[in-house]
């Protein structure tokens, strides 16, 4: 997934439009430990693994394919243990993460889509363990503080997050004349329409 994509994202999670669309809901939501939200995994060594179709991860993204998964079913957000720890992104199953990568899968009753924006919030920056090269700990994720809603609210900011990820992706494929006036046209008014 691209830079500006996450940085679009993330000004929308912090920006006071979708604050002050979600304001009448907050009342509901409450205070939560990040370890209440997801569990927050470590990522392993791939060097003993065969070439294959799964996906290895690092704090930059995407490095090579091995023939084993960390986790082969469960979506996860990553957030960097060394280095890039202030660019959590999401990892889609299956995956293996290097050691420098947690993975944090949500708990049962967490959305995905949510569990990532709650992520982009945090300043993780202030939260670096080191001296040197910018370093998170599981305990200082863990600890962190979520306001987190009902999962049917989740579930509608999840969506919200797809659809502009949707309408994102057709932007990159085609002009936007285009796309108003040629066949996605009726595709590009839905999601409009809905954000």
């Amino acid at each position: 997934m691209s830079g500006d994509y996450e940085q679009t994202k993330l000004r929308v999670c912090q920006s006071e439009g979708a604050y002050a669309t979600m304001r009448p809901l907050a009342s509901s939501w409450e205070q939560r430990k990040f370890s209440d939200i997801a569990d927050v995994c470590s990522g392993k060594d791939y060097k003993h693994l065969k070439e294959g179709p799964i996906p290895v991860y690092g704090t930059g993204g995407f490095m090579t394919s091995v023939d084993e998964a960390l986790s082969y079913d469960r979506d996860a957000v990553g957030i960097g243990r060394k280095g890039t720890i202030d660019k959590p992104y999401l990892l889609k199953a299956p995956f293996w993460t290097v050691d420098t990568l947690f993975y944090a899968i949500p708990k049962e009753d967490m959305d995905l889509e949510f569990v990532h924006c709650s992520f982009l919030n945090v300043d993780w920056k202030s939260k670096d363990e080191s001296t040197g090269l910018p370093s998170l700990s599981k305990e200082a994720i863990n600890e962190t503080i979520a306001l987190v809603p009902s999962f049917n609210e989740q579930s509608r900011l999840g969506e919200f997050f797809n659809n502009l990820d949707s309408l994102i992706t057709l932007h990159q494929r085609e002009p936007p004349h285009m796309m108003k006036e040629g066949k996605n046209a009726n595709q590009y008014q839905r999601r409009i329409s809905f954000l």
